[in-house]
């Protein structure tokens, strides 16, 4: 990315996107499709669900969450939501000019999720990919950007060629 004052805010308006796009394509799939009914978009590879997911990751504790699962899964996003802040905001700060758009996308991704859990007490889930009777569990944009924001976070950290004093930067 060439360099400019503007590069600085590219991880901000990354996080603030992938909200928008968290919500806006959350509230699309809730007003154009009936909870727990899909819509096919690729025959036996990819379909639009809408789920919910009351649980954690993956669904798990969705059948038994209760509301004291509720409050412990909001208490939880939250603090992980501020340790991410802070260390996102410090790197942000520490670097310069560079731009940690990795932690900015975990960051979006976390408030995706918090959003709908303090809202709803569930997180809406659509995109559901299988092949061959394997199924994937359903997700949304902000799992999607936690994941890539994840990856690209270990990817920076182990990269083949990286030296050892940018490994501790």
């Amino acid at each position: 990315m060439p360099p400019g004052p503007w590069r600085r805010w590219c991880g901000p308006l990354a996080a603030l996107a992938v909200v928008a796009a968290d919500r806006a394509s959350k509230l699309c799939v809730a007003s154009s499709l009936e909870l727990w009914s899909s819509r096919t978009v690729v025959p036996g590879f990819f379909d639009l669900v809408h789920s919910r997911n009351r649980g954690m990751a993956f669904g798990l504790l969705n059948d038994g969450a209760t509301h004291a699962t509720r409050l412990l899964l909001i208490a939880a996003s939250i603090a992980v939501l501020a340790f991410l802040a802070q260390l996102t905001l410090r790197a942000w700060r520490d670097t310069g000019d560079a731009v940690p758009m990795p932690l900015f996308l975990v960051l979006g991704g976390a408030t995706g999720n918090l959003w709908d859990r303090v809202q709803h007490g569930y997180v809406v889930d659509f995109l559901d990919f299988h092949l061959a009777g394997w199924s994937w569990p359903a997700f949304n944009v902000a799992d999607s950007a936690i994941t890539i924001g994840a990856l690209w976070l270990l990817w920076e950290m182990w990269r083949p060629g990286r030296t050892t004093a940018e490994k501790r930067s």
